[in-house]
């Protein structure tokens, strides 16, 4: 059940509380609140979803395209012209270079004067906030979409469409709006903010036990930095708007794990969810499937950010955040790396792999990525991988070939008795645990790995805070991808759900996620002031070798959901460091 939000108290509009916010810069445009707009009218839900088809969709309510002209000559149509492009589907906009595209949603269209709320316009730099502006009234709304005129009577950008609707148009989109964004999304609440992380069965204890540390002791911290509106904690790294305006909650963390197959899990999860609504789910492990997990959220509209899985679906959904393909993206890199060879590109590639869900997924993913480059692939899919099905897979090979290992470290060490063969040998740097799995001595003269992290050196560099944070805490590097993973996804969630300030609606989150990923180096820095608050650094620290991923180059375009998008290919030499033997591959 959604939960409304409560009205502010008097205090809020202050003098005292509005000259710190005009030091600030930031002016108050609407609501806290849900107003006396919001009852004004009661619209059927048929013309709240005749309204919704609009702003989503672009479809009028007779199933014709909407219509729009922009600058008064620049036609757009149907899914072009639906106003969620540019305000998003939260109604609370967007920054488009530097036009700021303002929040339509009810509470910021007709807010009362005396009233308050912020949304901030740009997180990836300038705190830009929100400007004030007198109530829209349905007649002043219509003008401003028909003719771009706003209730001040200026002319609005040029980038604006101008929209011909008729009255009942007109009214099935702002009924719409009244009601877009106007209660805080389940799993929050005044005080508290709820998440999960999801376990898939098969992973080992010593793995469950790292990730779940590690949430476990980043929640602790993050809420020991908190001040509610029932007060404890102590406040650190929070904006003006944030101190003014009480924003800030305690975060509790559930834990939920699934069991059996992968058939049953959709319902575990629903489960889980009615016993206790969450606002998101943060982190999560699996080592086979992720399927069920992503199509729970998509049908219950619950954004995940951030799981370490192997193999992410490949349809993206928007409620769904990954830092990467997995092993998708390496068969792609490794394709695009010995399509470019020229005359020294293989004609035949050998891909061995396990006869699981994983094995198959890499295995396809790889003859699709070379699909029409001159280069065959053999498959040999291994029901059961001992030291004789592998060297089976493995012979008659020859130098002019590549073979692939989507092998996982277990498997590693039976190729300890095999001597290895005279092609070019490949394997998965997510899957063998990078340059620090059980690699025979023999196969490391002959190993590259399509290596999807920062390289060495940078990395030592890039990750100090981190390492710096475990030893502090007493926790050991004991799965350096996986705790790394963890440790951006909850930091990143802080500083984003910070800079949403009251504006807790799940849609919004995935916009602010994009926002702060779609400007690398404005996302390092916002990470790089949290990491020096968590060791207790003063903020005057140099900054330009203080990121906390493992991975160099994330970000978010609008609609993407997959933030790292290329990797190296490195060697293995025989002392285990690693060389690199490409640039960074984008397929």
């Amino acid at each position: 059940m959604k939960t409304k939000p409560p009205r502010v108290r008097r205090v809020y509009r202050s003098n005292l509380i509005e000259s710190k916010l005009a030091l600030c810069g930031w002016l108050v445009l609407a609501s806290l609140v849900l107003p006396d707009w919001v009852h004004a009218a009661t619209p059927t839900t048929d013309e709240i979803e005749r309204g919704r088809r609009i702003y989503q969709e672009g479809i009028l309510p007779s199933g014709a395209p909407l219509h729009g002209m922009r600058s008064g000559k620049v036609e757009v149509k149907g899914p072009q012209a639906a106003c969620a492009n540019c305000h998003r589907p939260s109604g609370m906009g967007s920054v488009e270079g530097g036009i700021q595209v303002p929040p339509i949603s009810g509470k910021f269209l007709y807010a009362q004067a005396g009233d308050m709320a912020l949304a901030a316009m740009d997180l990836r730099g300038e705190k830009r906030m929100n400007q004030a502006h007198a109530p829209y009234t349905d007649d002043t709304l219509a003008q401003a979409i028909r003719l771009g005129i706003n209730n001040s009577g200026r002319s609005m950008n040029p980038v604006m469409p101008h929209y011909a609707l008729d009255k009942p148009e007109m009214q099935a989109l702002a009924a719409y709006l009244r009601q877009l964004s106007s209660q805080w999304s389940p799993g929050a609440t005044a005080d508290t903010l709820h998440f999960a992380t999801v376990i898939a069965p098969g992973i080992s204890p010593e793995r469950r036990k790292t990730l779940v540390d590690m949430l476990t002791l980043m929640f602790k911290q993050k809420n020991a930095n908190t001040v509610t509106r029932s007060g404890g904690g102590r406040r650190h790294m929070v904006s003006a708007a944030e101190m003014v305006l009480g924003t800030e909650r305690r975060w509790q963390l559930h834990v939920w794990e699934l069991q059996g197959a992968p058939e049953t899990w959709a319902a575990q999860l629903h489960d889980d969810y009615q016993r206790e609504p969450v606002f998101a789910l943060i982190s999560g492990l699996s080592e086979t499937t992720w399927a069920p997990v992503h199509e729970f959220c998509n049908q219950a509209q619950v954004p995940c950010l951030f799981p370490s899985v192997p193999l992410p679906p490949a349809t993206e959904s928007f409620y769904s955040v990954y830092f990467s393909r997995g092993v998708a993206l390496e068969a792609g890199v490794l394709a695009r790396y010995l399509s470019g060879q020229g005359a020294q590109k293989p004609q035949r590639v050998v891909q061995v792999y396990h006869d699981d869900w994983m094995g198959r997924g890499a295995a396809q993913a790889l003859k699709q990525a070379v699909a029409g480059s001159g280069i065959t692939v053999e498959d040999r899919c291994l029901p059961d991988v001992n030291p004789q099905s592998l060297q089976q897979a493995t012979k008659n090979m020859t130098g002019a070939e590549v073979l692939m290992l989507w092998l996982r470290p277990a498997e590693l060490a039976l190729l300890e008795k095999l001597a290895p063969p005279s092609a070019s040998v490949y394997f998965s740097g997510e899957l063998t645990g990078e340059e620090r799995g059980p690699f025979p001595v023999a196969w490391k003269k002959h190993a590259k790995l399509v290596y999807p992290y920062d390289l060495p050196g940078q990395r030592e560099d890039n990750m100090a805070n981190f390492r710096a944070w475990l030893t502090m805490r007493g926790l050991a590097v004991v799965d350096e991808p996986l705790q790394a993973e963890a440790f951006f996804a909850v930091n990143f969630l802080t500083d984003t759900v910070a800079g949403m300030l009251d504006n807790l609606y799940r849609d919004y989150l995935l916009e602010t996620t994009e926002s702060m990923l779609s400007k690398a180096e404005g996302m390092k820095s916002e990470q790089q002031a949290r990491d020096r608050e968590m060791l207790g650094k003063p903020h005057s620290l140099p900054t330009q070798h203080a990121s906390t991923t493992i991975y160099p180059h994330l970000g978010l375009g609008p609609g993407q959901r997959f933030a790292s998008k290329g990797a190296y290919i490195v060697r293995l030499g025989e002392d285990g460091k690693l060389t690199a033997e490409s640039g960074w591959i984008v397929p």
